[in-house]
């Protein structure tokens, strides 16, 4: 069964920084998109970045771009998000999700795995 473990997170203060990991198992990990979103309590789930099958075509949101990087690597069948510079804003649990193509990335309904969930804290 597909599985995606999320981990990475924590309370870090802002301006600072956190590395999350996606690790997946269960499934052809090259064969699928990986996605990340957001959930702030009292908000709807976001996407906060996602990359294709082979790691070259990569999307941000903009509340994000120039301060996270996604890296996949196949071999390792893991996904990391790279967080600099986190903002309060950025607070949130952070899922991992998983989708073979075709699929809407833009679309959190078009995304069929997801991880249990890392919190991430950003707070001074």
């Amino acid at each position: 069964q597909p599985q995606l473990v999320e981990t990475g997170g924590g309370l870090v203060q802002p301006g600072g920084s956190l590395r999350l990991s996606c690790a997946g198992s269960g499934f052809a990990f090259d064969d699928y998109f990986i996605g990340w979103f957001r959930q702030a309590p009292g908000k709807e789930r976001e996407g906060v970045s996602w990359i294709n099958t082979v790691g070259v075509v990569r999307w941000y949101a903009g509340s994000v771009k120039g301060r996270f990087t996604i890296t996949k690597d196949n071999d390792q069948r893991t996904v990391s998000l790279q967080m600099d510079n986190l903002r309060p804003e950025d607070t949130g649990v952070y899922y991992c999700a998983a989708q073979a193509p075709p699929m809407r990335p833009s679309d959190p309904n078009s995304w069929a795995h997801w991880g249990q969930g890392t919190q991430v804290t950003v707070s001074s």
